[in-house]
């Protein structure tokens, strides 16, 4: 944004210390501000966006977690609960 601002303003303080700033020199500058404010309000629409997405992965992310965690601890119950049986079976 400050990229396309920068030299319109300093294009019309030239203008304006010039004593040659015109109602079109003006406008101008004005369209350019304004193609600056509304690609800036883009920008912040699509990285609200993309911060939306990336809480919803993290969401899902974690949902996963979850669930891998629980399928391994029950794994390891399985696990302990077979060598326990072999164990068991082998004193027989």
């Amino acid at each position: 944004m400050t990229n396309i601002t920068a030299p319109a303003v300093f294009a019309l303080s030239l203008a304006l210390l010039g004593g040659c700033a015109t109602t079109k020199d003006l406008e101008a500058v004005r369209a350019i501000a304004d193609k600056a404010t509304a690609d800036a309000s883009a920008a912040k629409a699509s990285a609200d966006k993309a911060a939306a997405a990336a809480a919803t992965a993290q969401a899902k992310a974690d949902a996963a977690k979850s669930a891998a965690d629980s399928a391994n601890a029950c794994c390891q119950d399985t696990q302990t609960k077979i060598d326990r049986m072999f164990k068991k079976s082998m004193y027989k």
